[in-house]
């Protein structure tokens, strides 16, 4: 079974915050996401079934990318943004029903305006970092049924800020096998976004069609949006060709200094997407990514999350490079 993409695209080093406990908490993460390893808890992840008991899983990976200048509709201007995300988890099967695991991870983005007239005088943002850390359960509850759910905990926020960013939910969901070449789920994210509850379904595949294609879920599952889709063709042992789509909509807690101070920001879209794979032995990968974010809208919110200021943007194009290997 393939193992569930850890890059998100598109969704990001420093923090200059008072040393507030959260802080302090992202700080180590930031560490932790550069040497621990993920597992996912999609149905493609090391916790599949026939997994000895007392074994340890465990990947890691590091996404590079950039998303190029892009027009807004409202009040004219433009944007662009580049960052990286680190994320990393690790994995004991305790027993041929449960499995447990931990996953941490970091993004980071950087974000400039040209006169974004929509927005004020002012660039509404800057930096921005999302740190999370979650534990992940998964229960066998059957030959041909899995049941999973994660908690998961993540800050969201513009460096200087220091209201609460506190993004808290889980996502859970269940799997079927029904075959070796097909499994199917349902799954759904339930988080807490700063102000406002979201709950994210999404749906849960892994079908192999035939020895050239197959059909799977690219992302991870979170408080960004759900896992979306990918029709995966291999050309060759060695090398993969891909497409799919996703949607992703975050808010983030926005600097406590300047006109906006303490606000929310947000950003929704929907990336589309080609990859190239390039396999690095039998557990590594280099992922290249090509696409553009299709109907997409930028939120300017005041501290309460009432709206201020939206305006859509054009089709955001961006590129990606994705590092990423089990253990």
């Amino acid at each position: 079974m393939k193992t569930a993409r850890a890059a998100t695209l598109p969704s990001p080093v420093d923090i200059t915050l008072a040393p507030s406990p959260s802080r302090r908490i992202a700080t180590r993460l930031r560490v932790i996401a550069a040497v621990a390893a993920i597992v996912a808890w999609l149905p493609g992840a090391a916790l599949a079934q026939g997994a000895r008991p007392n074994a340890v899983t465990s990947s890691a990976s590091i996404t590079g990318l950039a998303s190029f200048d892009t027009d807004l509709d409202s009040g004219g201007g433009s944007f662009r943004w580049s960052g990286a995300i680190a994320s990393g988890a690790i994995a004991r099967q305790v027993n041929p029903e449960w499995s447990v695991g931990l996953n941490v991870g970091y993004q980071y983005e950087r974000w400039s305006f040209s006169s974004p007239t929509a927005f004020g005088s002012e660039a509404p943002w800057g930096t921005i970092n999302r740190p999370s850390v979650g534990v992940n359960v998964r229960y066998q509850a059957a030959q041909d049924i899995g049941l999973f759910v994660s908690p998961q905990f993540e800050w969201d926020y513009e460096t200087g800020a220091s209201e609460s960013s506190h993004n808290l939910g889980a996502v859970l969901g269940a799997t079927k096998v029904y075959s070796r070449d097909l499994i199917v789920g349902v799954g759904a994210g339930v988080f807490r976004q700063i102000d406002e509850t979201r709950v994210f379904p999404f749906l849960i595949v892994n079908w192999k069609i035939d020895d050239r294609w197959t059909l799977g879920n690219p992302f991870r599952a979170g408080p960004a949006g759900g896992a979306g889709l990918e029709l995966t063709y291999a050309i060759d042992d060695n090398w993969d060709l891909a497409g799919g789509g996703t949607y992703r909509d975050y808010r983030f807690r926005l600097k406590d200094t300047g006109p906006n101070a303490n606000g929310i920001g947000q950003n929704r879209g929907v990336p589309l997407f080609a990859r190239l794979t390039r396999k690095l032995g039998p557990k590594g990968r280099l992922d290249l990514y090509a696409g553009a974010t299709v109907a997409g809208t930028l939120k300017l919110r005041d501290p309460d999350g009432n709206t201020l200021v939206a305006s859509d943007y054009d089709a955001a194009p961006f590129v990606a490079l994705t590092l990423a290997g089990e253990f």
